[in-house]
């Protein structure tokens, strides 16, 4: 198929060109786009789609944010059917959520958007010290999420909104504290009972498998030692890096770049000020502004006068209360960082330590400046920046040059699809071997064997069958890869002498438990049919919801359904690999005293599970309302919520 695509590459543009233009003329574009979001489709909520590839884009998009929170995170376990799944119920829910809004017409004002953007931390972090917002920073934060200011303040808009659809719910909630503790009462009850354990190791000792046995169990659980396909591969990678490793830079070229780079990779310069502020707001009568600046003119006049004094006249009338004390003094800074840009500005304009300024106007009212200290810029010498000028110089080269490099790459692997070694050898790259290789990363793989986008790719049928080149991968910023597959294992299972360990000790696991079972299961018979023939039961132990006591979940719960008008009363737990339990329920106790705190956040916790439920409740009323429909099946033993 590949291979005529190749060859006939022309033809085929051709015939797509004579199949679709008239398709367009026929049915337009808008036909198209219906068609397609028709066939990817994997959700429905108040009649609007959630299509595929939104399904996609945002489950990659939780992939990046749960990988940048914990970078060692197995992506096999991140790009699961479960988590995936999990995405899409998610969009679901916030198109719910949306939709009740804007049926309902809720609505967020400004005033509210502008509150709950200043209590997030990373934009308040992004606040000069006159309380203004730095809007250069504030669009390259909302920019990191591929967003405009307007939009990312429409999407909190949207959130708000939709937070208050289950919010009406969840903050409506009345329950008395007596409703509480009755329902905690039974919840936390506790029960003394008496427990027998099966375990399989008591039982394991006695059996002695023969090799038929073993030979019967792992016939009948095949499934369970199957070797997984894998595969012997070459591949290169061209990455930022490799190319670095190509690129020389001339010694005319460094010193060009140190003497254009030199002030911003040394220490820039710092001045230290003073000043005395007259208080006038901008928004002040003119009148009150006036008095104000005359009231600074006087002192200025005073300063010239006596320069030396500036210190005692900004005790003594500077009306700035946080530098008054210090003589106006307002520490070192940098040009426009960290301090008021009008004072910055003023200093900066003064030549020498001593020089005062004349009467300046700020937002704030009118200002007196000294410039009191310098530090001059610190620019390290050449031979000291060497390393790090040529570093950054051949990065940015590399860079300019990785576009080209990755063109010839990319067409590279494709035109000559039978080998690596003619790209490899062009571009100066190393032609990297594995072995053993599987679909899915393996744990601790780094680099191009931990992509699952590349493995997918290896693992293609074009890629096994006729052993081509894979496309040109991209794995990250400026690294593309391309593999091949070598030898290809395809999944089989291991033989029973590789695997006749693993076979013996699960063939005694599961009969051990069965043993165990039937064992637990017979004694249960007995001593519900005759209760004084359980002398040997272990000491009691009280059991509840909150302090188990090492007991199994599965025994707890049965323990804890057992009829109280019964007792004493016998039941009896299947606990899978680990046996069995029989337990005889002889008390049941009221919860155990609690003191005043701690009964109070108990009935705290039962009003937010209570109110959860129902908000829970209400999001499944809206969810008919809007006729929401999930299209795609749960995976296997998760059901769709």
């Amino acid at each position: 198929m590949f291979d005529f695509v190749r060859r006939h590459t022309k033809i085929i543009m051709g015939v797509l060109f004579l199949l679709v233009i008239p398709s367009f003329v026929l049915f337009g574009i808008e036909g198209y786009t219906r068609f397609n979001e028709g066939a990817s489709k994997v959700a429905v909520v108040d009649g609007k789609s959630i299509t595929q590839t939104e399904w996609d884009n945002a489950h990659r998009q939780d992939i990046d944010r749960m990988r940048a929170a914990n970078p060692t995170a197995d992506l096999s376990l991140l790009d699961s059917p479960a988590v995936k799944y999990a995405t899409l119920e998610r969009l679901v829910r916030e198109r719910v959520l949306a939709a009740a809004a804007a049926h309902e017409h809720l609505t967020v004002s400004d005033q509210r958007l502008a509150a709950e953007l200043a209590q997030d931390p990373n934009i308040a972090a992004l606040r000069r010290a006159d309380g203004s917002l730095d809007m250069d920073q504030y669009r390259r934060l909302v920019a990191n999420q591929g967003l405009t200011p307007e939009g990312f303040e429409a999407r909190v808009r949207a959130d708000m909104a939709a937070n208050q659809v289950l919010g009406g719910v969840i903050n409506s909630e009345l329950l008395s504290p007596a409703q509480a503790d009755v329902a905690m009462g039974a919840f936390l009850e506790r029960r003394e009972v008496r427990v027998q354990r099966f375990a399989p190791a008591g039982y394991t000792a006695r059996l002695n498998p023969s090799d038929a046995d073993l030979e019967a169990f792992y016939k009948a659980n095949l499934a369970r030692y199957q070797a997984p396909e894998s595969a012997r591969i070459e591949y290169v990678v061209l990455d930022l890096d490799t190319v670095k490793k190509g690129v020389a830079v001339s010694e005319q070229d460094l010193r060009a770049y140190y003497d254009q780079n030199a002030p911003a990779l040394g220490k820039p310069e710092e001045r230290r000020a003073s000043h005395i502020l007259i208080n006038a707001p901008k928004d002040a009568p003119a009148a009150e502004r006036e008095k104000a600046k005359a009231t600074a003119t006087e002192l200025l006049a005073q300063l010239r006068k006596a320069p030396g004094t500036f210190a005692d006249v900004a005790r003594k009338s500077s009306q700035d209360d946080a530098s008054a004390p210090s003589g106006g003094d307002l520490g070192f800074f940098q040009r426009d960082k960290g301090i008021d840009p009008t004072l910055s500005k003023t200093t900066y304009a003064l030549a020498k330590a001593g020089d005062i300024s004349d009467v300046v106007e700020s937002d704030f009212g009118y200002h007196i400046v000294r410039l009191t200290e310098l530090k001059p810029a610190e620019v390290p010498p050449f031979e000291k920046l060497r390393p790090q000028l040529e570093d950054q110089l051949r990065t940015q080269q590399a860079q300019k040059a990785f576009g080209e490099l990755a063109e010839a790459f990319t067409n590279g692997v494709y035109e000559q699809s039978d080998s690596l070694r003619p790209i490899a050898d062009k571009l100066k790259l190393t032609v990297h071997t594995a072995d053993g290789v599987k679909h899915t990363p393996a744990p601790g793989a780094t680099g191009a064997l931990a992509n699952a986008k590349f493995l997918n790719a290896l693992f293609s049928t074009d890629s096994l069958e006729k052993k081509r080149n894979t496309e040109a991968v991209e794995i990250g910023a400026n690294q593309l890869v391309s593999g091949r597959v070598v030898a290809y294992t395809a999944a089989h299972a291991r033989p029973l002498a590789e695997v006749q360990a693993d076979v013996r000790q699960a063939f005694l696991n599961e009969r051990g438990a069965a043993l165990a079972r039937e064992d637990g299961q017979a004694k249960l018979k007995a001593w519900t049919a005759q209760p004084n023939t359980a002398t040997s039961l272990p000491a009691a132990v009280v059991v509840s919801r909150d302090a188990p006591q090492d007991q199994p979940p599965q025994l707890l719960e049965a323990v804890l359904r057992a009829d109280p008008a019964k007792l004493p009363v016998f039941v009896g737990v299947d606990l899978g690999a680990e046996g069995y339990a029989v337990a005889r329920v002889d008390k049941v106790l009221p919860k155990a005293e609690q003191d005043a705190e701690v009964a109070a956040q108990t009935r705290q916790r039962y009003a937010q599970l209570w109110a959860s439920a129902e908000a829970r409740q209400y999001y499944e009323l809206l969810k008919a309302r809007y006729k929401t429909a999930i299209l795609v099946p749960a995976p296997a033993g998760q059901a769709a919520r």
